[in-house]
C-alpha cells in the first residue's frame, strides 16, 4: 500500500477560503430578484441604481462582478498560505479604503459609482478589520511551548 500525500491548508488558507466563497455567494446573490430587493432599479453602475441585497445595501451589476471577483480571488489566493494572507490584508485594506471613500462621497453624486450607502459604510469597516485581524492572526506561527 502506498501512502498518499496529504494536503493540509493552513488556517490562513481556510480562512481566505471562505472569505473567497462568502464573496462568490454574495455576487451570486446580487443578481436574484426577491434576495435583491427593487431588482427591476438594478443599473450597471452608478448612485441611480435602487436595487438592494437584502434590503440593505445598494448595489448594482459592477458591484456584484467586483464581489464575484474578489471572491474568484479569494478561492485562488487560498492556495499557499503567503497568497492567502496577502489577499486577507490587501483586501482588508481596499475594503478600508472603500470604507473612507463612502465617508466623504456624496452618495446621491455621480461619485458615487460603485454605489454605496450608509450599510454599505459600516459593513466596508468591519470587512477591513475582520480581514486585516484574520490575515494577521491566522497566519502567525504557532508558539511551541516546552514540556518539563
Amino acid at each position: 500500500m502506498s501512502a498518499r500525500p496529504t494536503t493540509q491548508r493552513t488556517p490562513v488558507q481556510l480562512a481566505t477560503l471562505a472569505v473567497g466563497l462568502v464573496f462568490l455567494l454574495v455576487g451570486i446573490l446580487g443578481f436574484i430578484p426577491g434576495i435583491t430587493t427593487h431588482y427591476d432599479m438594478l443599473t450597471f453602475a452608478g448612485h441611480h441604481s435602487g436595487a438592494q441585497l437584502l434590503g440593505v445595501f445598494a448595489v448594482s451589476i459592477l458591484h456584484n462582478i467586483v464581489h464575484l471577483l474578489f471572491g474568484v480571488a479569494g478561492v485562488a489566493l487560498a492556495r499557499t498560505a503567503t497568497s492567502a494572507k496577502a489577499y486577507l490584508v490587501g483586501g482588508g485594506i481596499v475594503y478600508f479604503v472603500l470604507f473612507l471613500y463612502g465617508l466623504f462621497v456624496d452618495h446621491d453624486s455621480g461619485a458615487n459609482f460603485v454605489p454605496v450607502n450608509q450599510a454599505d459604510n459600516w459593513l466596508h469597516l468591519g470587512l477591513a478589520v475582520g480581514m486585516v485581524g484574520l490575515g494577521l492572526l491566522t497566519s502567525r506561527a504557532p508558539t511551541r511551548t516546552r514540556t518539563p
